[in-house]
């Protein structure tokens, strides 16, 4: 048994019913985060442009993954599809707000987002280890396996 395969079936055994609703909070923020770069989309690419360390890679790209990873990855996470690797995919971004965005903005300026970025970034390693748990879709489907679609011959 590989360490993945440890670490799936440790989180599995290991996972009380209220941390689902954390996860399910968490993948709300992601999403509602997502939402808001869309809404200000601008600022998003002109941030990642005047970064010394982001400006060589397209920050068009970069601000389009970060708005699509929130958005989907938030809402996999709220649904607990596919937890372990949306919220792995979200893991970089945090850690780039972290270190190039609120650090070089001040730990303890008035309204600095730095220490909910650290909150949600310990949250997302941990629903990597832990899985999505008892209220969430991939549950649903280890359960009801003969229930999934199935695809079907036309004609």
């Amino acid at each position: 048994m590989n360490f993945v395969q440890r670490m799936e079936k440790w989180g599995d055994a290991h996972h009380p019913t209220w941390i689902d609703f954390i996860r399910i909070i968490l993948g709300i923020i992601l999403t509602a985060k997502g939402v808001q770069f869309i809404n200000n989309m601008e600022p998003l690419t002109e941030l990642i442009a005047n970064s010394q360390f982001l400006g060589s890679l397209s920050a068009g790209l970069l601000a389009h993954y970060v708005v699509f990873a929130h958005l989907v990855g938030g809402l996999l996470v709220a649904f607990g599809l596919l937890t372990r690797f949306a919220c792995l995919i979200q893991i970089p971004i945090l850690l780039g707000a972290i270190i190039f965005v609120n650090i070089s903005g001040g730990i303890f300026q008035p309204h600095s987002e730095l220490w909910f970025s650290v909150l949600i970034l310990i949250l997302l390693v941990f629903f990597v280890v832990e899985g999505s748990g008892k209220i969430s879709v991939d549950e649903w489907m280890r359960k009801h396996p003969d229930e999934r679609p199935h695809k079907h011959k036309w004609g």
